[in-house]
Formats: structure tokens, C-alpha cells, sequence
């Protein structure tokens, strides 16, 4: 399975991710990218910032009705 599909399912499945959990889940260090080719697709990912230790952070999830 791509990092791609491996995303998507997750995040269809109600998962919120970070890049270091894409690093950690996937080995995907980049994340951003990823998400960009599955926005393209046409799929609803949302991103905000979080506060991780010091730093902010992009969180991606889908909000929605997507889940099927």
C-alpha cells in the first residue's frame, strides 16, 4: 500500500495526523505533499494548527460525511 492510501485510509477512518506521526506510521516525511495529492483528488482534508511542546504543528483530518 503507498503512504498515499495508507493516509487517506486513516484519516477517512476519524484519525488526526501530524508529520510525526506520518513519519512514524508511514516513514512519510512529507507529509504536506501527500495531502496536496490527495486534495487534487478531491478529498475534503482539513488542516489547522496545533500546539505540540514549543512549537505549532499542521494536524490533518476529514470533518464530514466522507466516512463510508
Amino acid at each position: 500500500m503507498s503512504q498515499s492510501a495508507a493516509i487517506l485510509r486513516d484519516l477517512q477512518n476519524g484519525m488526526r495526523l501530524t508529520p510525526l506521526d506520518a513519519l512514524h506510521r508511514y516513514g512519510c516525511n512529507r507529509l504536506a505533499a501527500r495531502v496536496y495529492e490527495l486534495k487534487r483528488l478531491g478529498y475534503p482534508i482539513t488542516s489547522r494548527l496545533v500546539k505540540r511542546g514549543d512549537a505549532e504543528v499542521a494536524e490533518y483530518s476529514i470533518v464530514g460525511e466522507l466516512f463510508a
